[in-house]
């Protein structure tokens, strides 16, 4: 559900509405911000290599290499192939959830109730599985292709009984994140409720998304520092952009 088309160019925005969906290259050396425009807000995002889409979004070796379950400023996103994806290069949120995924038809009926487009028309109930395949059929992606989803904009903690505790509205009007791509990246992504949001009304809020070009090496620094693993991750990066092929 895209309310533009992308000229990546030059900086340019658009808003993606609450139960909206979107699909699009983010080029090397682009910054996309994401923002949360009203607060309260939930993006689930999947990215994938987009020169040899069977390396994708990692989140196991996310976490592990960087020795951390908190997603923020100076942390990578790591690919199957121990690439760098996307490096987060600002965050004014601080947290960005892991753990949730998506909810499939019957989790949304069950938990929303009756939300047919036949009575609401547009306003009709989505649901995370569907929005993002949606997206990845238009890249010859399909169910086999779904991936563990990045929760922009939520915060989940693990109490010492291992039991999953959501904290409501956590994400405050205007909070953004950055994410700069040291490669071509398929982004796709749904604005939807986190599943364990749990409000039983449906009123899933909307981002804005927009895109800059850099050329500043700066951009990286934060995350290099963070983690040795994260430099020679995108050393891995760089020489993968550089041969065109894994190695």
């Amino acid at each position: 559900m895209n309310t533009t088309q992308h000229n990546h160019a030059d900086t340019e925005s658009e808003v993606l509405p609450g139960g909206g969906h979107t699909s699009f290259i983010l080029r090397r050396g682009q910054i996309l911000r994401i923002t949360d425009t009203t607060g309260g807000a939930n993006v689930s995002l999947m990215m994938l290599n987009a020169a040899e889409k069977s390396d994708r979004l990692n989140l196991p070796d996310t976490l592990k290499a960087q020795h951390t379950a908190k997603l923020t400023t100076g942390h990578c996103l790591y690919s199957d192939m121990g690439r760098v994806l996307a490096a987060i290069v600002a965050d004014t949120c601080g947290w960005h959830d892991s753990f949730g995924g998506v909810l499939n038809e019957a989790e949304t009926l069950e938990k929303y109730g009756q939300g047919r487009y036949q009575e609401l028309r547009n306003g009709f109930y989505r649901n995370g599985t569907d929005n993002l395949l949606v997206e990845m059929g238009k890249w010859d992606l399909n169910l086999q292709d779904l991936l563990m989803t990045l929760n922009l904009f939520s915060k989940v903690t693990v109490d010492e009984e291992g039991q999953f505790h959501f904290e409501r509205d956590y994400s405050r009007p205007g909070s953004y994140i950055e994410l700069y791509a040291p490669l071509d990246v398929l982004v796709i992504m749904t604005a939807l409720q986190h599943p364990m949001d749990p409000a039983t009304e449906y009123a899933p809020r909307p981002v804005s998304l927009s895109w800059r070009e850099t050329d500043d090496p700066a951009a990286l620094l934060s995350c290099t520092e963070i983690r040795a693993e994260n430099a020679r991750a995108l050393i891995n990066t760089t020489q993968f952009c550089r041969h065109g092929a894994p190695l």
